[in-house]
């Protein structure tokens, strides 16, 4: 199965839903990449998505990446430098290990939600919403080739 087709119109919806919901509260960006293989290392992999999206650039280096790779069934969440200046070392694996459980279980739109949500409230915690904050990147999300 492709990565486009992986999840259904509705659940593409419910996946931006929560995106948005998670940046409403805060000056955060989140987004969401998804490959229908991964070649090689899935961190190094995320890592290149991460700066071809230009996560990288938004103001205060907040964004948080949600990559999957549907084939190989592997993931990976990238937060950059300012984020993760400020959570705790297993925060990350800890949200994965939490999409892990309902990804088991077949609940892969569920799962992605719960993990944009958790980092949503981290987000929120150490970079609150601001009056003149602006949507850096698009909520929408993308797919590898």
């Amino acid at each position: 199965m492709s990565a486009k087709k992986f999840f259904t119109k509705e659940q593409q919806l419910s996946i931006q839903k929560a995106i948005a919901d998670a940046e409403n509260a805060t000056s955060g960006e989140v987004r969401v990449h998804i490959d229908d293989d991964c070649k090689g290392d899935v961190l190094d992999v995320a890592a290149t998505v991460f700066n071809k999206l230009k996560m990288n650039k938004t103001d205060l280096r907040n964004g948080v990446l949600f990559y999957l790779a549907i084939d190989n069934r592997k993931f990976a969440i990238l937060g950059d430098k300012g984020i993760n200046q400020v959570v705790p070392a297993n925060f990350w694996d800890n949200i994965k290990e939490t999409m892990l459980g309902y990804f088991k279980q077949g609940q892969f739109t569920e799962g992605l939600c719960k993990g944009i949500e958790m980092a949503g409230e981290k987000l929120k915690a150490n970079f609150p919403h601001q009056s003149d904050d602006k949507n850096e990147l698009s909520d929408e999300i993308s797919f590898g080739k």
